[in-house]
């Protein structure tokens, strides 16, 4: 049986947890238009190891002209499955910006009923600021 957590996790939590078998680290980093910034070109330079990236913008009803409206469940389910992303897992999601993105990421998970997800508080910002692990090696999901 999975072990459950609440909304918020720290990082302290985090580093104590990160290579547990099935907790998954997702880096929902998401930046506005006209920041400048690239939010998957930041992740593959530095993330959290095991870290994998949502892209909202993928990971989404592509076919509405609204951005990131909610994909039907069957694409959720297989977006992040291929993100090695399952009913299995413990999900912690984190982001480098403003608080945006895991969030967003957060509520996409629990809309689809993925109750065993919680945010990293204080995101990657406080991670890096605790001098916890990063790495730019890219993360292969399991299957």
């Amino acid at each position: 049986m999975t072990k459950s957590f609440g909304p918020l996790v720290s990082t302290e939590w985090l580093a104590n947890h990160l290579y547990e078998p099935d907790i998954r680290i997702v880096d929902g980093t998401y930046f506005v238009p006209g920041t400048g910034r690239n939010a998957q070109a930041e992740f593959t330079q530095s993330h959290i190891p095991g870290a994998v990236f949502f892209d909202i913008d993928a990971i989404a009803d592509t076919a509405s002209p609204l951005p990131h409206m909610l994909p039907s469940p069957d694409v959720f389910a297989q977006k992040v499955g291929d993100l090695g992303l399952g009913n299995d897992c413990r999900i912690i999601v984190y982001d480098n910006a403003t608080m945006i993105g895991a969030p967003r990421v957060w509520w996409m998970f629990r809309v689809f009923g993925h109750d065993n997800v919680a945010i990293l508080d204080g995101g990657l910002g406080k991670w890096v600021k605790e001098n916890h692990p990063v790495t730019n090696q890219k993360t292969i999901p399991p299957i």
